[in-house]
């Protein structure tokens, strides 16, 4: 087990390193140390745009890969991902009505999806307490999609009011995810809590093992089920809103890298939530790699992840172990 994590470190550490130093400039390929110790231009292009992005993609990856562990786990549930609570439609709608009704520009957006992600998570707390059917994880996972729902039509309706010429392709485009804005200032906003979430999911990883269990049989073990399902909860929906808020939407990583790592270190949460960061890290930093330098024109990086993420359900579906 402890070896397999290693070999996806030094994985991730290989893909990293390799990312920066793929692009299209000044031709499509890998840029060479020559050119990097002796090109000003080549030099701002590796510090100040890839670097940032590439650590922000991987930042995306590892917390959308581990709350997605997380969700699973909690909830028993395979099919559950890191914006289930009403998190990654409220992100949405609160980007949208930034941009239909507060202007649009990039400190505003972020302000408003990280918020109305976190809103969703607040009403989804709130409706579940009113429910009378199932026990706390179902209400919980009814609100949720309750909730989720209440937002997509939101969004929907937040369409069709805006321009068409101006508001609406703005909306589109960070519904299709993409890190090709982001800058060390964004990415040092959201720095301190994805970390902050990150840190508490892996501390807490070997606790998830009696948290999956019935709430009698966790209490038996010593454990306090509510207390410590909701710290997990919000160690995972925390960095989740954040990071969407500089993102924009993108899928299925934390739907299909805990399925993979589950896969390979079986349903043990002391290795596999490891196992599922490190492989949506590389997940995700491969596919922004093929969203910058695929085409000469930029593919947004919802697309790539949907695309492959799907394939790879697909294969995982088939093949079963």
């Amino acid at each position: 087990m402890k070896r397999s994590l290693l070999f996806l470190v030094f994985a991730l550490l290989l893909v990293f390193l390799s990312s920066a130093l793929i692009g299209r400039y000044p031709t499509p390929g890998f840029l060479s140390f020559e050119r990097i110790t002796t090109d000003e231009l080549a030099q701002r292009l590796l510090f100040n745009l890839r670097l940032p992005r590439l650590l922000a993609a991987l930042l995306l990856g590892m917390t959308l890969s581990a709350a997605g562990m997380v969700f699973q786990l909690l909830f028993s549930n395979p099919l559950v991902e890191p914006g289930f609570l009403g998190v990654s439609q409220g992100a949405a709608f609160g980007a949208a009505f930034s941009i239909v009704f507060l202007g649009g520009s990039a400190f505003v957006t972020q302000t408003s999806a990280s918020f109305f992600a976190l809103a969703g998570l607040g009403i989804s707390y709130l409706l579940a307490h009113r429910l009378r059917y199932g026990g706390w994880v179902l209400r919980l996972v009814l609100a949720g999609i309750a909730v989720s729902a209440f937002f997509s039509a939101g969004l929907g309706l937040l369409k069709y009011l805006a321009d068409p010429l101006t508001q609406l392709p703005e909306i589109t485009f960070w519904l299709l995810g993409g890190l090709a804005s982001l800058t060390w200032t964004k990415l040092l906003s959201v720095l301190p809590l994805a970390l902050a979430g990150l840190v508490v999911m892996y501390l807490f990883r070997w606790r998830l093992n009696l948290l999956a269990l019935d709430e009698q049989t966790s209490f038996s073990l010593g454990v306090a089920p509510g207390r410590e399902r909701w710290l997990l909860i919000l160690a995972a929906v925390l960095p989740t809103a954040v990071l969407i808020s500089i993102s924009g939407m993108v899928g299925w990583v934390g739907l299909i890298m805990p399925h993979i790592a589950r896969r390979l270190f079986r349903t043990d949460a002391r290795f596999s939530l490891p196992a599922s960061m490190l492989l949506g890290g590389i997940f995700t930093m491969l596919c922004d790699d093929l969203a910058r330098t695929l085409l000469a024109g930029e593919i947004p990086l919802g697309i790539l992840t949907s695309l492959f993420g799907a394939i790879i359900f697909l294969v995982l579906m088939t093949f079963r172990s």
